[in-house]
C-alpha cells in the first residue's frame, strides 16, 4: 500500500468503533507497575484472553505473562469467573450481551527494547508484553488510551500508532487496525529530546531518552536523514536524487526512531513504522566535535540496520510470518536472508550516504569476515540451520555456542557479499537489483527461497541453486578471498591477536583473566582449559629475566612476557583448585585486513 493509501486507511480507521479498548496508566513508578484496564465491547460467552510469549523480531520465548498479576474481570459492576488454562491464557465466563471489563497489573523493570519498563524518568512498552489479546477479536480495531498521572508532568509520548484524540504531549487515545498493528507499535514516554526531519517527503521523528546535555541532536538528525533518504531511493528510485514525490511509493506515512541512551548497552528492534534502539550515551555525537568515533559509526549502523528492516522483514518477509502465532515459536530457515542481508546493507548504505569512507567500510567488512572465521560452529551448522534454531541457540548463548552454531547475522552478511560480488563479476546484474526485483515479485509481502532463486534466474539467465546450496545449506567455507581479490580488494593476512591464537574468549576480571569460552580445535582446548577458569599466572620454559614465573592480571601482558617463546605453562584456578596447564602457541592463526585499492573503487560501484 502506498503512503497516500495508508493515510486514507488511517483516516477511515479514526472513526471506526473499537472492539477492544486498553487504558494504560502508571500505578507505581517506584514499584515499576503498570495498571491496565481493558474493555471488550462484545465478548464471547467464553472469552479467551492471551498474552504473547514472544515479540516478532526477537526469536525467543520470553514468557511475558510471568510479570502479569492481579487479573480481575467484571460485567455490569459484578465480578465474573476467570480460569487460567495455561501459562499465558485465560478463559472468562461472560454474558455476551454486556461489555467485559478486565483489570490487571504488569511489573515492568526491563530496560531492553523487547519488553516494558517503568521508572521515575521513563516509561516504555511493547503491547506484546503488556496488552492481553482478546482472541477471535484480534482482527478488529483496537484503541490504546495513555493516561498521564500527576507525577508525569513534563512527560511526552512517542509512538507509531495513529492518534485519535491526544493532547499536545501525546497522551490520549490511539487506534490500531488490529492487534498485530498494536503489537508492532511500541510506546516511549518521558522527558526526552525530540527532533524531526523529512526524508523524501515522509515525516520522521527522532526521540532520545537519557542523553547528556552535550548531545549534538542536529547532527544526529542530519545523519539519520541521509540514511533514510539513501534507503528510500535504494528501494524505490535507484540512482535518483531524493524528492518529495517518492513519498507515494514508501510503504509508511511517517516514521519514529526511539533511542534510549544508557551507560552500557546496545541493540534495536524493528517495527512497521518505527524502531526501538538502545545505545551507549558516550556514542552519541557531541556538540563541537565533528569527528566520528567507532561508537558513533556503530550507532549509525544500528539505525541503518533497523530502518532497512522496514522493507526487509516487516513487509518482504518469510511466508511463515504472514500471520504471527504469538503463543509459540514461529520457525523459518530464512533469517540468513532477512537478518544477514540487512546486516550486509546496513554499513554499505552508510558508505553510499557519505557517512563513512571506503577505508572505514572495508575495515567493517574485514571485522565481519574475521568474526565468522573465528567461530568454529560455522563448520558444524549451516546458516540455514542456524536460522531455524535461533529460538534455542542464538538467543540462548552459553560457553559452547561458538563451537556449535554460527550467527545468521554475520555469515548471512557474507553470503550477501559473495552473491553481490559474483553477480557483479558476471556483469549482468547486482544484488541491489535482485532486492528490488524481489520486492516487486512478492508485492512487498511474503517470500520464500524459491522467489530469490527465481529472481536470480530471471536477471542472470542461469540457475543459482548450486551457490545457495553451498553457501547457505552446507558448512563449507565461502569463496571470499577469490571474490574480493577479483573485485580489486587486497586481502592481507596478519598475525591474530593473542586471544584468537589461544582460541579463547576472555575478560580481565579482578586481577586475573577470566576464561569465558574455549573454542574447538584451539590451543587452549588442547591444553585443557575450561570455561570458568581463572588464569592467574605464567610459567616460562626458560627464564628470560630474574624470574620464570609471572603474575598475569590482564591478557595484554602475555605477549611481552613470552617474547619469541611459543611454549609456557598457565597457572589457573578451577573451583579453587590450582592447576598448571602446558600451552603451545600456534603460529598459523591469522586474521584478514582488507585494503581498498583504486581498482576496487573503479570495479565495485557499491563503494
Amino acid at each position: 500500500m502506498t503512503s497516500e493509501g495508508l493515510r486514507q486507511a488511517r483516516s477511515a480507521l479514526k472513526g471506526a468503533k473499537a472492539a477492544v479498548h486498553y487504558r494504560v496508566e502508571a500505578l507505581s513508578h517506584a514499584a515499576h507497575l503498570w495498571q491496565v484496564s481493558m474493555t471488550i465491547a462484545a465478548p464471547a460467552s467464553s472469552q479467551a484472553l492471551r498474552l504473547p510469549v514472544w515479540i516478532p523480531g526477537s526469536y525467543l520465548v520470553r514468557e511475558f505473562s510471568r510479570h502479569l498479576h492481579s487479573l480481575q474481570c467484571s460485567q455490569g459492576g459484578r465480578k465474573v469467573q476467570v480460569t487460567q488454562c495455561d501459562k499465558a491464557g485465560w478463559l472468562v465466563a461472560c454474558d455476551s450481551a454486556l461489555p467485559l471489563e478486565i483489570r490487571y497489573q504488569v511489573y515492568a523493570f526491563d530496560n531492553s527494547v523487547r519488553t516494558t519498563c517503568l521508572s521515575d524518568v521513563r516509561g516504555f512498552f511493547n503491547a506484546s508484553s503488556l496488552c492481553l489479546m482478546a482472541q477471535d477479536q484480534a482482527d478488529l480495531p483496537q484503541v490504546l488510551e495513555l493516561v498521564r498521572s500527576p507525577d508525569m508532568q513534563g512527560w511526552q509520548v512517542a509512538t507509531g500508532l495513529t492518534p485519535q484524540r491526544v493532547d499536545a504531549a501525546g497522551f490520549g487515545r490511539y487506534v490500531a487496525a488490529d492487534y498485530d498493528e498494536l503489537a508492532d507499535c511500541p510506546v516511549e514516554m518521558g522527558v526526552f529530546w525530540s527532533g524531526e526531519f523529512v526524508a523524501c517527503g515522509v515525516p520522521h521523528r527522532f526521540v532520545v531518552a537519557g542523553a547528556l546535555p552535550s548531545m549534538d541532536g542536529e547532527r544526529l538528525l542530519r545523519d539519520a536523514q541521509k540514511i533514510c533518504e539513501t534507503q528510500i531511493c535504494f528501494w524505490h528510485a535507484p540512482g535518483a536524487a531524493p524528492t518529495k514525490a517518492l513519498a507515494k511509493r514508501v510503504p509508511f506515512a511517517r516514521y519514529v526512531f526511539m533511542l534510549h541512551a544508557v551507560d552500557d548497552s546496545y541493540g534495536g528492534l524493528e517495527h512497521r513504522n518505527s524502531t526501538a534502539l538502545i545505545a551507549n550515551r558516550r556514542d552519541l555525537p557531541r556538540k563541537g566535535d565533528d569527528t566520528s568515533s567507532d561508537g558513533y559509526t556503530t550507532l549509525l549502523g544500528l539505525i541503518s540496520h533497523e530502518y532497512f528492516h522496514t522493507w526487509n522483514v516487516k513487509r518482504l518477509r518469510p511466508a511463515t510470518f504472514v500471520r504471527y502465532d504469538y503463543a509459540q515459536e514461529n520457525y523459518t530457515d530464512l533469517l540468513w536472508f532477512f537478518e544477514g542481508f540487512t546486516s550486509y546493507y546496513d554499513d554499505l548504505l552508510l558508505r553510499r550516504a557519505g557517512l563513512i569512507d571506503d577505508a572505514t567500510y572495508v575495515k567493517l567488512l574485514g571485522k565481519t569476515i574475521n568474526q565468522v572465521a573465528q567461530t568454529p560452529g560455522r563448520l558444524v551448522q549451516s546458516v540455514a540451520q542456524a536460522s531455524f534454531d535461533a529460538w534455542i541457540k542464538y538467543y540462548r548463548p552459553d560457553e559452547n555456542t561458538p563451537n556449535l552454531t554460527v550467527s545468521y547475522y554475520t555469515k548471512g552478511a557474507l553470503v550477501a557479499l559473495c552473491l553481490d560480488l559474483k553477480l557483479r563479476a558476471e556483469g549482468k546484474t547486482t544484488l541491489d537489483a535482485v532486492m528490488r526485483a524481489l520486492w516487486a515479485r512478492c508485492d512487498g509481502g511474503p517470500m520464500a527461497q524459491e522467489d530469490l532463486l527465481a529472481v536470480l534466474r530471471e536477471l542472470t539467465g542461469r540457475a543459482w541453486t548450486a551457490e545457495i546450496k553451498a553457501w547457505v545449506h552446507s558448512t563449507g567455507e565461502l569463496p571470499l578471498k577469490a571474490l574480493l581479490s577479483a573485485q580489486g580488494l587486497e586481502v592481507h593476512e596478519e598475525p591474530a591477536a593473542m586471544a584468537q591464537r589461544l582460541g579463547i574468549r576472555a575478560e580481565d576480571s579482578g586481577g586475573a583473566v577470566k576464561i569465558k569460552m574455549v573454542l574447538s580445535g584451539s590451543a587452549a582446548q588442547a591444553a585443557g582449559w575450561m570455561a570458568g577458569d581463572e588464569w592467574l599466572g605464567v610459567s616460562l620454559v626458560a627464564p628470560r629475566a630474574s624470574a620464570s614465573e609471572w603474575r598475569l592480571s590482564k591478557l595484554d601482558d602475555l605477549a611481552p612476557l613470552l617474547g619469541e617463546q611459543k611454549r609456557f605453562s598457565a597457572l589457573v584456578s578451577r573451583d579453587k583448585r590450582l592447576l598448571r596447564l602446558p600451552v603451545v602457541l600456534p603460529t598459523k592463526v591469522r586474521t584478514w585486513r582488507l585494503v581498498c585499492t583504486k581498482r576496487a573503487e573503479d570495479q565495485w560501484p557499491a563503494l
